[in-house]
């Protein structure tokens, strides 16, 4: 049984002066078995990390998908330590500004230039303003989750304070659902900027669904933006857009980029991002130089060690191992297991049942919110000890539905969730 007494006190005391206690909400303890579970991080190596209690967990979340070489990543570190020497930030734009930038028009296939941002709302934010003042339109249609700020957020539950002249200039369709997309052009004829879509999230694109969005998109005279936030450096150093061959008119990316430093980027066509000159996208840290120097240290390890290759093999692995248990189980009607291997998620709607899983691991020294967000750090050592777990919890998960005895073995107050989408 671990311990969580620090935890508890800290809990209570950061949340009188924090909201949520926490700067994110999917790192909340809206996410967590409350009483049963960490809720602050003391230190990360590798693979793992160590809450304030002392407790060492196997991290499955990856700090939400950025950190994908590791905890601590010497060649990371190195070139952080080695840029702080010379400074963090200037009174004009660094070399490293252009390096990186040049790097990522070789890798990516829409990027002929590209913008720097701190998070990844900074960049879905800024490619959707620029489509707007390039299209001189307003309305946006959107399949995915694109950030917090206003121009998004309003078309979904957590909205207050969006206003309602933004709530309305905002459209979602279906991913795989070509006519949602049709629909809204239709409806709206001649109104839309662009549309904005995470070109692959749970769900295989099917039917040609992304060329199909991307002719109607170009046939009503708006723009197609990527957001490639997760799927960027992780599908590949090109992205989903490479993956599957389908080429934007502009992309965010972020997350994966840098193994944990904060930045983001808007890419795209000439032709859209010299707009960039005419908008106000500026930030003053938007060079911050310490982040552009793990950005590039961060590819040139991706490159070398074909990180991407390894991700997706040992995720691939993960991925069958789990899903023969689910099966061997009878679970299938519980949850399912979705995305990619270098990016797996589970769908459980019954929050109880994801309490229970998530409350066995932390038990077993697993960190977990229903997602494989692999790592390079991931060893095989460490998958074999997660199956291992799940070995031993899913009969035991099985056994208490059907018996109608899972809510009393919940311990903690259960996951709350959070909805986003």
């Amino acid at each position: 049984m671990r311990n969580f007494n620090r935890t508890n006190i800290f809990f209570k005391k950061a949340r009188k002066i924090i909201p949520l206690s926490s700067q994110t909400f999917s790192k909340s303890y809206l996410v967590y078995t409350l009483g049963r579970a960490p809720l602050f991080i003391e230190r990360g190596e590798g693979a793992y990390v160590w809450d304030i209690d002392g407790n060492k967990y196997l991290d499955m979340i990856s700090a939400l998908l950025p950190v994908i070489l590791g905890y601590q990543y010497p060649a990371v570190d190195r070139a952080i330590e080695k840029q702080l020497k010379k400074g963090i930030i200037f009174s004009l734009p660094s070399l490293l500004e252009y390096e990186l930038a040049k790097e990522l028009t070789k890798m990516i296939p829409c990027a002929q230039m590209v913008r720097f941002g701190k998070n990844g709302s900074d960049a879905t934010a800024g490619a959707v303003r620029l489509a707007r003042a390039v299209t001189k339109k307003e309305r946006v249609a959107v399949c995915g989750y694109h950030g917090w700020q206003d121009w998004y957020i309003g078309v979904n539950p957590r909205n207050e304070g969006v206003p309602k002249a933004v709530k309305g200039l905002v459209h979602k369709f279906q991913y795989n659902d070509i006519q949602s997309l049709e629909k809204l052009f239709k409806r709206y004829k001649n109104e839309f900027a662009a549309v904005i879509m995470e070109p692959m999230n749970l769900e295989e694109p099917k039917n040609n669904f992304l060329e199909k969005v991307k002719e109607i998109t170009h046939k009503n005279k708006a723009l197609l933006i990527f957001d490639e936030i997760i799927t960027g450096f992780r599908f590949g150093l090109g992205g989903a857009q490479k993956y599957f061959n389908v080429i934007p008119d502009l992309a965010a990316f972020g997350k994966s980029m840098a193994n944990g430093m904060p930045i983001s980027c808007v890419v795209g066509k000439r032709e859209y991002m010299k707009k960039m000159e005419d908008i106000f996208f500026s930030f003053t840290f938007g060079g911050e130089a310490l982040s552009l120097a793990a950005a590039l240290a961060t590819i040139k390890e991706i490159k070398e060690k074909k990180v991407i290759q390894v991700i997706w093999r040992e995720g691939s692995y993960l991925e069958r191992e789990t899903q023969r248990l689910i099966e061997e189980n009878r679970l299938e009607n519980v949850m399912e297991l979705k995305g990619k291997p270098c990016w797996q998620v589970f769908k459980i709607p019954d929050l109880v049942v994801k309490s229970y899983i998530q409350q066995k691991l932390i038990e077993r020294g697993i960190l977990w919110t229903g997602s494989h967000n692999m790592s390079f750090s991931h060893k095989r050592k460490d998958l074999n000890y997660l199956i291992k777990a799940y070995k031993e919890i899913f009969p035991s998960l099985k056994n208490a539905i059907d018996k109608g005895m899972l809510k009393k073995e919940i311990l903690g107050k259960p996951i709350q969730g959070i909805y986003i989408r």
